[in-house]
């Protein structure tokens, strides 16, 4: 149809010149951020120091000047590279994995990170010199580049001249700022730069093989950087460490709780070798454990975590307290690095990249939450290559590679909040010794979370919720002091719901989301919930065990089935007899659905999806174990790790986003039936084939 055409004319893009302005002013986020933008070019240059200097700050001839000892540029590299924007130099070096003299790769990739010098001031002096070159230097006003119409129409002159700055054999790049664009610098704005330019380069990996650092110059105000707290200190005023590697899917972790000053308990180390990790959510339908492919993009993971406890009986017994909860209330939260760099703004106050607060408000006694863990994750830039970074420079994109560094990283804190939930129960024990549990009402707090509720206008979404709690609360309550079982772990229970309803307090005083709000109460009425029938009881009376399994085995069939579980059970045999025993039917029944449900997971953990035919559980009546009658439970998966002592407690568990209630629950419920729960040591109930998890539910 071209013959209806008028005229055709081949035309190009104009940029206007005020794109300059745009590609600093509105890409880079803030002026910590446009600093951090000019350090990690001084990284790609190879320098091993980066000064910068406030001159004169809060005057109108304030300055910054940023100085680093890298390879600086010549003249050519400037004209066709510096002045280029956009240019792809450092996205082919990154992609061609070709490194620097000191084996480093680019950081930048965009050819946009030099445009953060107009965030901070109007005029620039930027002084180079390469190896055996002269002295570049080159000046910007960018109030005279943007007045232009185009961005053809834009001027820079650059002076070659005899090295004045970088002289004899030294290197680098000067970029001096003036005509600040943030005028006011206070002392507390300039210790927040300095703690953010500080933490540049990871102030954790020792072993590094390239020397990188950062130092602040405040002149006029030396004292504005002097007694930052001194992190080497504070790091031993944190009771666990944990170092750790992942490597093709398989985790290497060093546990080692140090103590506390002044509580009698011992340390304690454990080491976990070349593991499979288990994930807190499925990547892939029926996926539990992390595989090298879920690696692809990320690469290899090191990391390091220093973790404290904000009890007060346990943070008072280091000594300045409030130092440990401001640094902590600055610092908290899992940074990231990548060739030891950090990739903003992951561990910054108020982001919560991996959501530790809101796991920490759904299950309080078991998850850490941000402020109190000071951790950093380590990648190599090589093969990160699927982590890409915003343009703004805040994160990396939020993609399904993403969402598997997150899965991955929170697998990891699953192993450590399980090792860690070990030694609070044992500081636990020690410090509340001697607490009445009849003393343990929650009266208290429900009258205060009321208050809040009708405050915010959310008793009626509330109320409910509210009445729940306390009615399950009082009834587990009364149970324990007049049935006569179970000690301690009702205690727990408690505390731990306690701890459900001052979180939900403070959810409820920080968010105005009602949909979050009612959620976290659901949390709360969930935990309670899972005791209702034992509370009930109902009829204890004689009935067929064959019943109760053949009941519990239909339930289950579906899940066997799709799991590709083969289900064995020598009692349901026609030529075997059936036994009747005194339990309560629909507890028997939630025992055993708990304790099937464990085994689906665990035998996935073990048992991948192309291993057909693998996965079995098995079930039996025994007559005469230890002269009583019990059902016998196995599986062939990887089997406990911990004593029964710590099995049954409530909430612990090793399985990443578990409740830990399950085994407390059926223990429970065997005390209810008059029976006891038995985890098996050998394996000599059950066939060798299932060589996992075995446990006896006795009817004494």
């Amino acid at each position: 149809m071209t013959e209806n055409y008028i005229t055709s004319e081949d035309l190009a893009f104009r940029p206007r010149a005020r794109l300059l302005q745009m590609l600093g002013d509105q890409l880079i986020g803030s002026s910590r951020l446009a600093i951090f933008e000019l350090v990690k070019n001084a990284y790609d240059a190879d320098a091993d120091t980066v000064l910068i200097t406030l001159d004169k700050i809060n005057t109108e001839n304030a300055k910054i000047i940023v100085e680093d000892n890298g390879d600086g540029m010549s003249a050519d590299i400037i004209k066709n590279i510096w002045l280029v924007p956009a240019h792809d130099h450092k996205e082919q070096q990154k992609k061609e994995k070709r490194r620097t003299k000191a084996g480093r790769l680019p950081l930048g990739e965009k050819g946009l990170g030099r445009f953060a010098v107009h965030k901070l001031g109007n005029e620039i002096q930027l002084v180079t010199r390469a190896k055996d070159s002269d002295e570049c230097v080159l000046h910007i006003n960018w109030q005279d580049l943007i007045d232009k119409p185009f961005l053809e129409d834009t001027r820079v002159e650059v002076v070659t001249r005899t090295p004045i700055v970088f002289t004899g054999d030294n290197t680098g790049t000067q970029i001096t700022i003036s005509n600040l664009r943030e005028q006011n610098w206070s002392r507390g704005d300039v210790r927040k730069l300095l703690r953010q330019i500080t933490s540049i380069s990871t102030p954790f990996n020792e072993n590094r093989s390239d020397k990188f650092e950062t130092l602040l110059e405040v002149k006029g105000h030396p004292d504005w950087t002097e007694g930052v707290s001194d992190i080497d200190k504070l790091k031993e005023r944190a009771p666990w460490h944990i170092i750790f590697s992942i490597e093709n899917g398989l985790i290497t972790l060093s546990y080692h709780f140090i103590g506390v000053p002044g509580i009698k308990v011992e340390p304690r180390q454990e080491s976990f070798k070349n593991e499979k990790l288990l994930l807190p959510h499925n990547l892939k339908k029926n996926k539990v454990v992390v595989e090298p492919e879920d690696l692809v993009g990320i690469g290899n993971i090191s990391g390091e975590f220093f973790i404290y406890d904000r009890d007060k009986q346990v943070i008072s017994k280091f000594g300045e307290q409030q130092l440990v909860e401001s640094f902590l209330n600055e610092n908290g939260g899992i940074r990231v690095y990548r060739d030891n760099i950090r990739v903003y703004n992951y561990g910054e106050p108020g982001d919560d990249w991996l959501g530790l607060d809101l796991r920490r408000v759904n299950v309080p006694g078991r998850h850490i939450s941000r402020n109190i863990i000071v951790g950093s994750l380590d990648l190599s830039v090589e093969d990160s290559f699927d982590l890409q970074e915003k343009t703004n420079r805040e994160g990396f994109i939020e993609n399904e590679t993403y969402e598997r560094f997150q899965q991955i990283v929170l697998s990891v804190l699953s192993i450590v909040e399980t090792e860690r939930q070990k030694d609070k129960e044992r500081i636990r024990q020690v410090t509340e010794t001697g607490k009445n549990i009849e003393e343990r009402k929650i009266e208290k707090p429900l009258t205060e979370l009321r208050k809040l509720a009708k405050k915010h206008n959310l008793t009626d979404e509330l109320e409910p919720l509210i009445e729940k709690t306390e009615k399950n609360y009082n009834e587990m309550r009364e149970v324990m002091l007049t049935s006569g079982f179970n000690n301690m772990g009702l205690a727990i229970v408690f505390h731990e719901v306690e701890h459900g309803v001052r979180s939900l307090y403070r959810t409820i005083e920080h968010s105005e989301d009602i949909t979050l709000i009612k959620d976290h109460a659901y949390e709360l009425v969930k935990i309670l919930d899972s005791f209702s029938d034992l509370l009930r009881k109902g009829d204890n009376k004689p009935a067929s065990l064959k019943n109760l399994i053949r009941r519990a085995r239909d339930i289950a069939s579906i899940r066997f089935r799709a799991h590709k579980i083969q289900f064995v059970c020598p009692f349901l045999e026609e030529n075997i007899p059936d036994i009747e025993q005194k339990y309560i039917f629909k507890i028997l029944i939630g025992c055993l659905n708990n304790i099937f449900d464990n085994s689906i997971y665990w035998l996935q953990a073990r048992w991948p999806e192309d291993t057909i035919g693998q996965r079995k559980i098995y079930i039996d009546v025994r007559r005469d174990f230890y002269g009583k009658t019990a059902i016998i439970v196995g599986d062939n998966g990887p089997g406990f790790q911990d004593e029964q002592e710590q099995l049954v407690k409530p909430f612990f568990t090793r399985r990443p986003n578990g409740m830990g209630i399950g085994l407390y629950y059926v223990n429970l419920a065997m005390e209810v039936n008059k029976g006891r729960l038995v985890i098996l040591d050998d394996q000599d109930d059950v066939p060798n084939e299932f060589d996992g998890a075995a446990m006896a539910l006795v009817f004494d």
